[in-house]
């Protein structure tokens, strides 16, 4: 699914998308850790790998220096794979760590592959990254 900026943003802000996260997408930094996660949920969604990989902490697993095989990474689960919807569950934010519980609604095919998840971010250098996150069964 192309997004446009006039299309309605992906996080759920009932926003235009140019008016949302696509901002977070063109430079702006997110002033929380919600904000980081809503707009890399949408970066998903409108397939920008870029942001994913800029936002991302180093001592993430899935980090790695081979940007390109990253990005591929990253394509090829977006080309497979429909964002339906995000539903935010809970929010904790400290001085440097913020946890964010959220239900992501995606669809591979006619394969419901839905999951909730408490996602770490921390602080460094006043931006805010993901660190990690743990699968809610």
């Amino acid at each position: 699914m192309k997004i446009s900026g006039n299309s309605f943003c992906p996080c759920g802000s009932q926003k235009k998308f140019k008016k949302c996260c696509r901002v977070f997408h063109y430079g702006e930094n997110p002033g929380n850790a919600l904000e980081l996660m809503k707009s890399r949920y949408s970066a998903y969604a409108a397939n920008d790998s870029d942001y994913i990989i800029k936002t991302t902490h180093r001592d993430n697993k899935d980090y790695t220096s081979d940007e390109q095989k990253w990005k591929e990474s990253i394509h090829d689960f977006v080309g497979h794979t429909e964002f339906k919807g995000l539903e935010i569950l809970n929010f904790e934010e400290g001085e440097d760590t913020a946890y964010v519980t959220f239900k992501a609604s995606l669809f591979q095919g006619a394969i419901d592959v839905s999951f909730t998840e408490k996602s770490k971010f921390v602080k460094v250098h006043d931006l805010w990254l993901y660190h990690s996150g743990e699968i809610i069964e």
